[in-house]
């Protein structure tokens, strides 16, 4: 008898050649070749089916490598290290509450970089009543134009709150919003868009005395108010309103006056990207200068930062340091994806 190993070895050859009672060589032979082929039609249909899987899943994966693609081309541009000079910038100027010299050289450097990014400049200059008195006060709009008339506004303040005995520089209040603004404004110029693009920096958003319906929100109900007895409303299909994007900490709020379509594309835009945790920072009212272009029908968000809310609001403690490029680049990549599926949808 074989050693057990050799009779492993020589398994498939014995049972091979062991002779069947009854059965001629013939059939064996037929058996044999019978069996040869349906083993080869198997192994066949076990390639091909192997050879599927392999192109679907290679398929799928070449299908997210697209997407992926084309989502680093959307994103491709934003500098978060550059708006964030421009917010270094403006801090520097000091407090910009409305109707100061410093707003006045605010609003030179911004219509001077909006220049240099090739958009045209058109100022909104109104005289606001406010308990103050009459102040002068001035919109700045970067038109960016795109391949139809369609208007969507990215816009946000660039003036600074008053309030007594504090040295309010509005590093993330005021101050984010407009660099971040000069950034997008850079980036629309140097692509081909279908949607014309207004970026719109908005005078007198901060209450003068103490924020109410008629002490507050000044740029952004005069122009509503403006484009609305002028017929032109209507050409704007979105407002994306900044405020306060540029916090170390980033807990951008889902604020529930906005449109519901608007902030879910905002939102989904954001989870795309891998930001959902830096966009969950609850539900709530803001009143904020998307208000009375909603008041109006235009469909508005307002992308807004919480963590303020919770410690420096309003205090002396907004200052550059609460501030980085790495939230500013995030919310512009954000912002960016949203635009595109806009721009996807009509």
């Amino acid at each position: 008898m074989l050693p057990l190993p050799e009779l492993r070895r020589n398994k498939r050859r014995l049972v091979a050649t062991i002779p069947v009672p009854g059965v001629s060589d013939a059939t064996r032979k037929r058996t044999a070749n019978w069996a040869q082929n349906w083993m080869r039609k198997i192994a066949k249909v076990a390639t091909a089916l192997i050879l599927i899987g392999i192109s679907v899943a290679g398929a799928v994966e070449i299908e997210r490598y697209c997407a992926r693609a084309a989502v680093r081309a959307v994103v491709a541009g934003f500098n978060g290290k550059r708006a964030f000079n421009d917010l270094c910038q403006l801090v520097q100027l000091g407090p910009r509450p409305a109707g100061s010299e410093n707003l006045e050289r605010a609003r030179a450097y911004i219509e001077r970089q909006l220049s240099v990014a090739g958009a045209e400049i058109r100022e909104d200059p109104f005289v606001a009543t406010t308990p103050m008195g009459k102040i002068p006060m001035t919109n700045v709009i970067g038109v960016i134009h795109g391949e139809n008339p369609t208007v969507v506004i990215l816009a946000g303040h660039y003036d600074t709150a008053t309030i007594a005995g504090v040295r309010f520089v509005g590093a993330n209040d005021g101050g984010s919003s407009a660099a971040f603004l000069l950034e997008m404004a850079r980036v629309l110029s140097n692509r081909k868009n279908t949607f014309t693009y207004w970026v719109v920096f908005f005078d007198g958003e901060e209450a003068l005395k103490q924020w109410s319906a008629s002490d507050s929100l000044y740029g952004s109900r005069h122009l509503a108010e403006k484009l609305s007895r002028e017929g032109k409303l209507r050409q704007i299909s979105a407002l994306i309103l900044l405020d306060m994007v540029a916090d170390r900490h980033l807990s951008i709020l889902r604020e529930s006056n906005s449109t519901g379509w608007l902030s879910d594309v905002v939102f989904r835009s954001a989870s795309t990207l891998g930001y959902g945790s830096l966009f969950n920072g609850g539900t709530f009212p803001v009143e904020d200068d998307h208000m009375p272009f909603l008041a109006r029908g235009t469909p508005s968000v307002d992308i807004i930062d919480l963590t303020p809310f919770r410690s420096y609001h309003h205090t002396a403690q907004d200052s550059i340091d609460k501030c980085s490029p790495e939230s500013l680049e995030v919310v512009g990549r954000v912002v960016l994806v949203t635009l595109a599926e806009l721009e996807r949808t009509g």
